[in-house]
């Protein structure tokens, strides 16, 4: 009866995951871009669309961020420090796409979707979904518009970037069915470091209380380990493989539970804000790429408000620098958590004080 109940239990998982891993394999039979995780994300999303019981624990998906966290942290090399200072410009104008970019998603969810002006404000900012649900939930607003909203600026921004590379960066699918890379085979040195990355990443970062713990504490651990010439190898392309089929079948899962009906009408409402955020991010790379000699269509990856980890996962994927798009993507989270919710208050004050008068 146990064994009965721990299978039953286990059926929305095994199903996810195995309409996840068919989607991942069938988009890199056809050579799309990001094979595995734009395949996984889109057949698992349209499942939990029609209904099928499909899920995915929190837990299993932070056990592979973990080692996104560690594939990121290979990319950072000797140089990087040297390079840092480069990028004080883009990150700075950032905060100004960051506002423009969420007044204008606000005034479109609160004017054209009849959302209320506090459901409004969580759903417009461009990161920290689950951040976002939370907070805005406590504040009054209607934290499942939020949540579907945001996970739908995350599964459209995530559709359009590959695509967008592939027309003007360049970029080409690889030949096989997995990118290249190594393999299962790296030294014990190698397996060390990547083990004590996921280990003891997460718990030094949840112990700083750094926003996305396990992907940051174990990309700072490789990130210094690699810096340092500890260690020089990148996960292998298997693992990597897995843990993309896993982050996009966890897309996907977001919208189980939720009628049809209500799943297709945050879509629609979800297309018209992602064309307001990829049009003033590819406008601010188009600027700051023309002012600092930047690609524009890298300033654009950086700016884009998909998750940090999945944009990081696209860079790695097309071949793009990852230490600018991940430093980028976590300044930005760390700006919309530290002061949305600021800046919310502050405003509410201001109008109520206004009403006083």
């Amino acid at each position: 009866m146990i064994v009965q109940n721990f299978f039953s239990s286990c059926k929305p998982l095994i199903l996810a995951l195995s309409i996840g891993t068919f989607g991942g394999l069938l988009f890199a039979f056809w050579k799309m871009p990001l094979p595995w995780m734009l395949g996984s994300m889109v057949f698992v999303t349209i499942a939990a669309i029609f209904g099928w019981s499909v899920k995915l624990p929190y837990a299993l998906r932070q056990c592979m961020v973990v080692f996104i966290g560690v594939m990121l942290g290979s990319q950072f090399t000797p140089d990087l420090l040297d390079r840092l200072s480069s990028w004080t410009f883009s990150v700075t104008a950032m905060v100004g796409y960051i506002i423009l970019s969420m007044l204008c998603v606000l005034f479109y969810l609160y004017k054209f979707a009849n959302y209320d002006p506090i459901t409004s404000y969580f759903s417009a900012a461009p990161g920290g979904l689950n951040d976002m649900t939370i907070i805005g939930g406590e504040m009054g607003g209607d934290d499942r518009a939020i949540a579907l909203t945001q996970a739908s600026r995350v599964l459209f921004v995530v559709l359009t970037i590959p695509f967008m590379f592939r027309i003007f960066g360049g970029y080409e699918t690889p030949e096989g069915l997995l990118p290249e890379g190594p393999g299962f085979d790296l030294p014990l040195s190698e397996w060390l470091a990547m083990a004590i990355s996921v280990t003891l990443g997460p718990f030094l970062a949840k112990c700083l209380r750094l926003p996305a713990a396990f992907l940051l504490g174990a990309m700072i651990l490789t990130a210094i380990a690699h810096i340092n010439g500890w260690a020089s190898s990148s996960p292998p392309v298997g693992l990597v493989a897995i843990a993309q089929v896993v982050l996009g079948t966890a897309i996907g899962c977001r919208f189980t539970g939720t009628k049809p009906a209500e799943v297709l009408r945050i879509l629609k409402i979800s297309i018209g804000s992602t064309f307001i955020l990829m049009s003033t991010a590819v406008a601010g790379g188009l600027l700051i790429g023309e002012l600092t000699g930047i690609p524009w269509y890298l300033v654009t990856l950086a700016y884009a408000p998909g998750g940090l980890a999945e944009m990081s996962l696209i860079a790695i994927g097309i071949g793009q620098d990852v230490p600018f798009v991940a430093t980028h993507h976590l300044c930005r989270i760390g700006i919309i958590i530290l002061f949305a919710p600021l800046a919310f208050r502050l405003i509410s004050q201001y109008f109520l004080q206004k009403k006083k008068y």
